[in-house]
């Protein structure tokens, strides 16, 4: 029937191979051009996948990647929090959006080039300042996503709660945090894609170890095989993260819709 809910464990698996298919051709793509060109600025995915194995057995590939994903989850778990906390208090209460709107739009303006920098002066190169950085720059994004959030929920359903006398967690739980899912949803891919990229560029800047330490150490010797390996590990680990984390979230979110 045409009410009838969907099943996602039932769905066709025909968009998988898609996927795949996607995939398999941007790789054969790349070796083509690889092959064609036959230039060392662009490595071929054989040649990419042998320094991916060097960098693995030989090198601190996975001590860096491990170390990266650390920083990357301390950071959006504080993210996430804090602007979740702002965003939701920006968008229900209209005197606390009046008060911190502006700071709101300078922090979402100021470069996280600058605001890096001024972490590492003020702080000193410690794993501080790296967080502080990080979660700075990514507060904002989170709290304007959740604020919009929250300016949509519906207040017929908090007046029902009100009458039922529904406990103050009851009312979160059930009436009103679900309502915001899809803005934690969206606000956690942004900020996990968003985090990574800054992440690197801080570790970069001011640390000796990591992703973004190593592609460095490998940019100074032109080393743009093991640059895309570093890159073949990093996006596979958010694809990782995509499929464990936010598809199962994005599922419960569809089922409860």
């Amino acid at each position: 029937m045409a009410n009838e809910a969907v099943n996602p464990h039932t769905m066709p698996i025909a968009p998988v191979y898609i996927k795949l298919g996607v995939f398999a051709l941007l790789m054969a793509v790349w070796q083509g051009f690889a092959m064609l060109l036959d230039v060392p600025d662009l490595p071929s995915l054989t040649q990419t996948l042998q320094a991916l194995y060097y960098h693995t057995h030989e090198g601190d590939l996975i001590n860096n990647v491990l170390i990266t994903l650390a920083r990357v989850l301390i950071s959006f778990i504080l993210a996430m929090l804090i602007g979740s906390i702002f965003g939701i208090a920006m968008g229900s209460k209209a005197w606390f959006n009046n008060i911190s709107e502006s700071l709101l739009i300078i922090l979402l303006n100021i470069p996280a080039l600058v605001v890096i920098i001024l972490s590492y002066i003020w702080i000193g190169l410690v794993e501080a300042a790296a967080i502080l950085a990080v979660v700075i720059n990514k507060v904002p994004t989170v709290a304007v996503m959740l604020r919009e959030g929250a300016r949509t929920t519906d207040t017929k359903l908090a007046q029902v709660a009100k009458v039922y006398q529904l406990s103050w967690y009851r009312f979160m739980h059930a009436v009103y945090l679900p309502q915001l899912y899809p803005f934690f949803l969206a606000s956690a891919r942004n900020g996990l894609s968003l985090i990574w990229k800054i992440v690197l560029v801080v570790e970069l800047l001011g640390r000796s170890d990591g992703v973004g330490f190593a592609l460095y150490s490998m940019f100074q010797f032109f080393d743009i095989a093991g640059i895309l390996a570093y890159t073949m590990v990093f996006i596979g680990v958010v694809f990782v993260i995509e499929l464990v984390c936010f598809k199962p979230f994005d599922l419960r979110i569809q089922r409860g819709r």
